[in-house]
């Protein structure tokens, strides 16, 4: 994984011993080949459709059929992660679909009745435990010694559900998010 641009290093700003300080104020990872849509019609539970057309047409061609689920709209506290998740976005997309885009963020201010309902994602446990999961623990590590901080050490089968939103920087949010909430992260 590439290392964040200078303009998205907020880590420095938002991380302590505690872990990340949070706000009402979230990120989204995300492609360029999405954001007019986005920006347009706001973050929708999962919402990649191209994605979603892509894995049901290769589940068709194995003969199987392809059931999509919802998913929640992943967030973080910190630009430098939500740009982890971009890079991951765009690498899917470049995979499955053949997308040429960029990895871009998406600001997104939750008012106060909104925000209560961001939630730790302790789900990601299961993504950890595999090698995208070790790819993610890796840059985090970086972003912790960049710091000055300690690699975080945990245990993610017995973690506290606060230490995914502390610790790692995983919340999510389980509903729609509309477009006047957003904001394209530039320069």
């Amino acid at each position: 994984m590439l290392e964040a641009p200078e303009h998205l290093k907020d880590a420095k700003h938002l991380l302590s011993e505690q872990g990340f300080a949070t706000s009402n104020t979230w990120y989204h990872g995300t492609s360029s080949a999405l954001v007019e849509s986005i920006l347009q019609h706001g973050l929708k539970r999962s919402g990649d459709q191209a994605l979603n057309d892509a894995a049901k047409k290769t589940m068709a061609t194995i003969g199987n059929a392809f059931e999509a689920t919802v998913e929640p709209v992943y967030l973080t506290p910190s630009k430098e992660l939500a740009y982890y998740w971009a890079q991951q976005t765009v690498r899917e997309r470049t995979v499955r679909i053949g997308d040429a885009n960029e990895p871009v963020i998406i600001k997104v201010t939750l008012p106060d009745e909104f925000n209560t309902k961001v939630k730790p994602d302790v789900g990601a446990a299961t993504l950890l435990m595999i090698e995208a999961g070790e790819r993610y623990m890796a840059y985090l590590a970086g972003i912790y010694q960049a710091c000055g901080y300690a690699v975080p050490d945990i245990d993610l089968k017995s973690a506290n559900r606060m230490a995914y939103q502390r610790t790692l920087g995983m919340v999510y949010y389980d509903a729609d998010i509309e477009a006047a909430l957003l904001e394209l992260v530039t320069q």
